[in-house]
């Protein structure tokens, strides 16, 4: 990876297998909104960002600075993992090679903890379009603006004082109680979501079951997306009818990044089931 500095704005070079597209776009994350010049804007940490490819494959990050990069958005986009050797590796498996072919690029975000496991316990029952709009309210409502019109995600601190009726008024419907609980339950340390990241996957998975309105599609999610446990593997309705296609298990080649293969099955599955 190169980074180069042009016009105030931060040029990336030497990343591979970074579509921001499939990244951005997959469900994985839903605070990135693509623009009309095939952009993606969005807030992550915090930090406001617009991130964009230019005819040579270099990545362009605008509105942002160096010590906001370096300390933030190179773990955020994983600009240092080698995704070109983990997709080799999964070409091993017939399924995951024409798929790869197809949808190369795919990444996992590495979000924010608290921000993941609220957005995947709003995401239940849900579709994106409805998920990203009830998150969009309540960063609107809830959280700061950091850029015109871009808003923060609330702190689970600003949300303890919400009640049910609070979260209903966004859409949250049945989810508000439990969002009321998680976010007063994280706010007084009830639920220590740093510890959590530090335990061994079994043992979180276990501690994000404990919590009220996780089941483990949501756990999984957090864990993953959330909690950077890239061997976390959701199965929601799609991913069950790709379980049928291996029935005697996942194959040897995806020990260890079991979460990045979900991501580009999850995908396929999507467009061709």
């Amino acid at each position: 990876m190169e980074v180069k500095f042009a016009n105030g704005d931060i040029l990336v070079s030497g990343v591979e297998c970074f579509d921001l597209g499939l990244t951005l776009d997959c469900g994985q994350a839903f605070r990135w909104e693509k623009q009309n010049d095939g952009s993606f804007s969005g807030v992550a940490g915090g930090h406001f960002l617009n991130i964009s490819k230019n005819e040579d494959g270099d990545l362009i990050f605008k509105n942002t600075d160096k010590d906001i990069f370096d300390s933030f958005f190179v773990n955020y986009f994983d600009l240092n993992k080698d995704y070109k050797k983990i997709c080799d590796t999964l070409r091993q498996d017939d399924l995951l090679k024409s798929t790869i072919d197809e949808y190369y690029g795919i990444r996992i975000l590495n979000q924010e903890p608290w921000e993941a496991l609220c957005s995947f316990v709003i995401s239940q029952q849900n579709n994106i379009k409805r998920i990203k709009l009830i998150i969009s309210r309540l960063c609107r409502e809830y959280g700061d603006e950091v850029s015109d019109g871009w808003y923060s995600f609330p702190s689970a601190e600003r949300l303890s004082k919400l009640s049910e009726d609070d979260f209903a008024a966004l859409g949250c419907g049945y989810r508000s109680k439990y969002l009321v609980k998680l976010a007063r339950d994280v706010a007084d340390g009830t639920v220590n979501l740093q510890k959590i990241k530090s335990l061994p996957l079994e043992e979180a998975r276990k501690e994000l079951l404990n919590i009220y309105g996780v089941g483990i599609k949501v756990a999984n999610c957090a864990l993953l997306f959330g909690f950077q446990f890239y061997s976390a593997f959701p199965v929601d309705v799609w991913m069950k009818r790709v379980m049928e296609y291996y029935p005697d298990g996942l194959p040897e080649c995806f020990d260890g990044i079991e979460g990045i293969a979900q991501q580009y099955l999850f995908h396929w599955a999507r467009n061709n089931l």
